[in-house]
Protein backbone atom coordinates (compact mmCIF):
# COMPACT_ATOMS: atom_id res chain seq x y z
CA UNK A 1 0.00 0.00 0.00
CA UNK A 2 1.45 3.82 -1.02
CA UNK A 3 1.88 5.96 1.93
CA UNK A 4 0.67 9.10 2.18
CA UNK A 5 1.69 12.14 0.28
CA UNK A 6 4.50 13.92 1.50
CA UNK A 7 4.39 17.90 0.80
CA UNK A 8 7.60 19.65 1.40
CA UNK A 9 6.78 23.52 1.94
CA UNK A 10 7.92 26.16 4.53
CA UNK A 11 4.95 26.33 7.24
CA UNK A 12 2.23 28.79 5.23
CA UNK A 13 -0.01 28.78 2.69
CA UNK A 14 1.90 30.22 -0.61
CA UNK A 15 1.88 27.79 -3.79
CA UNK A 16 1.42 24.79 -1.40
CA UNK A 17 -2.56 25.79 -0.31
CA UNK A 18 -4.24 24.80 -3.36
CA UNK A 19 -2.74 21.36 -3.46
CA UNK A 20 -3.68 20.89 0.04
CA UNK A 21 -6.93 22.01 -0.61
CA UNK A 22 -6.98 19.37 -3.44
CA UNK A 23 -5.83 16.81 -1.57
CA UNK A 24 -8.11 17.37 1.84
CA UNK A 25 -11.22 17.62 -1.11
CA UNK A 26 -10.11 14.77 -2.28
CA UNK A 27 -10.09 12.48 1.10
CA UNK A 28 -6.73 11.85 1.08
CA UNK A 29 -4.71 12.30 4.41
CA UNK A 30 -1.13 13.96 3.69
CA UNK A 31 1.85 14.70 5.58
CA UNK A 32 3.80 17.75 5.46
CA UNK A 33 7.57 17.90 6.12
CA UNK A 34 8.24 21.86 6.88
CA UNK A 35 11.29 23.81 5.41
CA UNK A 36 12.46 25.99 8.42
CA UNK A 37 15.62 27.18 7.64
CA UNK A 38 18.04 27.56 3.75
CA UNK A 39 19.85 24.19 4.73
CA UNK A 40 16.50 22.83 4.37
CA UNK A 41 15.91 24.06 1.20
CA UNK A 42 19.61 23.60 0.47
CA UNK A 43 19.59 20.00 1.18
CA UNK A 44 16.32 19.17 -0.89
CA UNK A 45 18.31 20.93 -3.63
CA UNK A 46 21.56 19.34 -3.17
CA UNK A 47 20.12 15.73 -2.99
CA UNK A 48 18.17 16.17 -6.20
CA UNK A 49 14.93 16.24 -5.03
CA UNK A 50 13.72 19.61 -7.08
CA UNK A 51 14.04 19.29 -10.82
CA UNK A 52 14.19 23.55 -10.85
CA UNK A 53 15.40 24.43 -7.63
CA UNK A 54 12.38 25.47 -6.26
CA UNK A 55 9.42 24.14 -4.14
CA UNK A 56 6.12 23.34 -3.61
CA UNK A 57 7.45 19.70 -4.31
CA UNK A 58 5.45 16.83 -3.69
CA UNK A 59 6.32 13.22 -3.10
CA UNK A 60 3.40 10.78 -4.69
CA UNK A 61 3.31 7.53 -5.81
CA UNK A 62 7.28 7.07 -5.90
CA UNK A 63 7.57 10.35 -7.96
CA UNK A 64 9.07 13.72 -6.70
CA UNK A 65 6.48 15.80 -8.37
CA UNK A 66 7.38 19.68 -8.56
CA UNK A 67 5.80 22.87 -10.61
CA UNK A 68 2.31 23.45 -9.00
CA UNK A 69 -0.14 22.77 -12.16
CA UNK A 70 1.64 19.83 -12.61
CA UNK A 71 0.90 18.60 -9.40
CA UNK A 72 -2.92 19.53 -8.86
CA UNK A 73 -3.12 17.96 -12.66
CA UNK A 74 -2.26 14.63 -10.93
CA UNK A 75 -4.11 14.66 -7.72
CA UNK A 76 -7.35 15.55 -9.71
CA UNK A 77 -7.07 12.99 -12.50
CA UNK A 78 -5.66 10.47 -10.17
CA UNK A 79 -8.84 11.13 -7.72
CA UNK A 80 -11.46 11.68 -10.80
CA UNK A 81 -11.53 15.60 -10.43
CA UNK A 82 -10.65 16.18 -14.12
CA UNK A 83 -13.44 15.67 -16.06
CA UNK A 84 -14.83 12.51 -17.95
CA UNK A 85 -13.39 13.61 -21.05
CA UNK A 86 -11.29 16.43 -23.08
CA UNK A 87 -14.03 18.98 -23.34
CA UNK A 88 -14.46 18.80 -19.94
CA UNK A 89 -11.40 18.75 -18.87
CA UNK A 90 -10.85 21.88 -21.30
CA UNK A 91 -13.13 24.00 -19.21
CA UNK A 92 -11.81 22.76 -16.07
CA UNK A 93 -8.45 24.10 -17.11
CA UNK A 94 -10.09 27.41 -18.38
CA UNK A 95 -12.05 27.93 -14.86
CA UNK A 96 -9.09 26.86 -13.30
CA UNK A 97 -6.61 29.24 -14.96
CA UNK A 98 -8.88 32.14 -14.47
CA UNK A 99 -8.74 31.19 -10.63
CA UNK A 100 -4.81 31.36 -10.71
CA UNK A 101 -4.89 34.76 -12.41
CA UNK A 102 -6.98 36.13 -9.61
CA UNK A 103 -5.13 34.25 -6.71
CA UNK A 104 -1.65 35.67 -8.34
CA UNK A 105 -3.05 38.93 -7.67
CA UNK A 106 -4.20 38.65 -4.01
CA UNK A 107 -1.20 36.39 -3.21
CA UNK A 108 1.54 38.44 -3.16
CA UNK A 109 -0.47 41.39 -1.14
CA UNK A 110 1.17 40.56 2.07
CA UNK A 111 4.92 41.57 0.56
CA UNK A 112 3.52 44.77 -1.31
CA UNK A 113 5.33 48.17 -0.49
CA UNK A 114 2.51 49.67 1.82
CA UNK A 115 2.57 52.89 -0.61
CA UNK A 116 1.02 50.54 -3.01
CA UNK A 117 -1.75 48.42 -1.24
CA UNK A 118 -4.61 50.49 -1.62
CA UNK A 119 -3.87 50.71 -5.43
CA UNK A 120 -3.21 46.85 -5.74
CA UNK A 121 -6.47 46.48 -3.89
CA UNK A 122 -8.33 48.60 -5.26
CA UNK A 123 -7.30 46.48 -8.65
CA UNK A 124 -8.33 43.94 -7.39
CA UNK A 125 -11.74 44.08 -6.17
CA UNK A 126 -12.30 45.88 -9.65
CA UNK A 127 -11.10 42.52 -11.50
CA UNK A 128 -13.27 40.70 -8.71
CA UNK A 129 -16.35 42.27 -9.10
CA UNK A 130 -16.04 43.26 -12.80
CA UNK A 131 -14.34 40.46 -14.78
CA UNK A 132 -13.71 36.78 -12.55
CA UNK A 133 -17.16 36.66 -10.87
CA UNK A 134 -19.59 37.97 -13.30
CA UNK A 135 -17.83 34.82 -15.03
CA UNK A 136 -17.90 32.53 -12.95
CA UNK A 137 -21.64 33.36 -12.01
CA UNK A 138 -22.81 33.42 -16.05
CA UNK A 139 -21.23 30.11 -16.45
CA UNK A 140 -23.20 28.66 -13.01
CA UNK A 141 -26.49 30.56 -14.43
CA UNK A 142 -26.01 29.11 -18.19
CA UNK A 143 -27.00 25.00 -16.89
CA UNK A 144 -28.40 25.54 -13.61
CA UNK A 145 -26.20 22.84 -12.25
CA UNK A 146 -24.36 22.44 -9.15
CA UNK A 147 -20.81 22.41 -10.03
CA UNK A 148 -19.18 23.82 -13.37
CA UNK A 149 -18.79 21.12 -15.25
CA UNK A 150 -20.40 18.47 -15.83
CA UNK A 151 -22.40 18.50 -12.66
CA UNK A 152 -20.44 16.77 -10.47
CA UNK A 153 -17.46 17.83 -8.03
CA UNK A 154 -14.38 18.78 -9.77
CA UNK A 155 -11.03 20.78 -9.26
CA UNK A 156 -12.44 23.69 -11.02
CA UNK A 157 -15.23 24.01 -7.82
CA UNK A 158 -12.12 23.38 -5.48
CA UNK A 159 -10.09 25.75 -6.64
CA UNK A 160 -12.73 28.66 -7.21
CA UNK A 161 -14.38 27.63 -3.54
CA UNK A 162 -10.28 28.28 -1.88
CA UNK A 163 -10.32 31.86 -3.71
CA UNK A 164 -13.93 32.55 -2.84
CA UNK A 165 -12.21 32.28 0.55
CA UNK A 166 -9.50 34.37 0.19
CA UNK A 167 -11.51 37.34 -1.51
CA UNK A 168 -13.91 37.54 1.55
CA UNK A 169 -10.65 37.47 3.80
CA UNK A 170 -10.21 40.84 1.88
CA UNK A 171 -13.94 41.99 1.38
CA UNK A 172 -16.85 39.91 2.43
CA UNK A 173 -19.21 42.57 0.58
CA UNK A 174 -17.31 41.31 -3.03
CA UNK A 175 -19.49 38.73 -3.30
CA UNK A 176 -23.07 39.59 -2.85
CA UNK A 177 -24.11 40.29 -5.70
CA UNK A 178 -23.57 36.73 -7.04
CA UNK A 179 -25.88 34.60 -5.44
CA UNK A 180 -24.99 31.47 -7.16
CA UNK A 181 -21.16 31.85 -6.45
CA UNK A 182 -22.47 32.13 -2.58
CA UNK A 183 -24.26 29.17 -3.32
CA UNK A 184 -21.38 27.09 -4.43
CA UNK A 185 -19.57 28.24 -1.46
CA UNK A 186 -21.71 26.66 0.87
CA UNK A 187 -21.96 23.47 -1.21
CA UNK A 188 -18.53 22.92 -1.25
CA UNK A 189 -17.76 24.30 2.22
CA UNK A 190 -20.28 21.58 3.36
CA UNK A 191 -19.19 18.43 1.81
CA UNK A 192 -18.13 16.40 4.58
CA UNK A 193 -13.94 16.22 3.27
CA UNK A 194 -13.94 20.06 2.87
CA UNK A 195 -15.81 20.54 5.99
CA UNK A 196 -13.06 18.31 7.85
CA UNK A 197 -10.85 21.01 6.30
CA UNK A 198 -12.12 24.07 7.39
CA UNK A 199 -11.92 23.39 10.98
CA UNK A 200 -9.78 24.63 13.65
CA UNK A 201 -7.05 22.18 14.19
CA UNK A 202 -6.59 21.15 10.45
CA UNK A 203 -3.82 21.56 8.18
CA UNK A 204 -5.13 24.29 6.20
CA UNK A 205 -2.92 27.98 6.67
CA UNK A 206 -3.84 30.86 8.44
CA UNK A 207 -3.45 34.13 6.48
CA UNK A 208 0.09 35.73 6.24
CA UNK A 209 1.28 37.32 8.86
CA UNK A 210 4.06 38.91 9.76
CA UNK A 211 5.75 35.98 11.77
CA UNK A 212 5.46 33.87 8.20
CA UNK A 213 6.87 36.74 5.80
CA UNK A 214 9.30 36.84 7.99
CA UNK A 215 10.11 33.00 7.78
CA UNK A 216 9.70 32.78 4.12
CA UNK A 217 12.15 35.61 3.63
CA UNK A 218 14.52 33.75 5.85
CA UNK A 219 14.24 30.41 4.02
CA UNK A 220 13.63 31.57 0.29
CA UNK A 221 16.09 35.18 0.63
CA UNK A 222 14.01 37.20 -1.12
Amino acid sequence: MAGKPKLHYFNGRGRMESIRWLLAAAGVEFEEKFIKTPEDLEKLRNDGSLMFQQVPMVEIDGMKLVQTRAILNYIATKYNLNGKDMKERALIEVYTEGVADLCEMIMPLPLCPPDQKDAKIALIKDRTTNRYFPAYEKVLKSHGQDYLVGNRLSRADIHLVELLYYVEELDPSLISNFPLLKALKTRISNLPTVKKFLQPGSQRKPPADEKHIEEARKIFKF
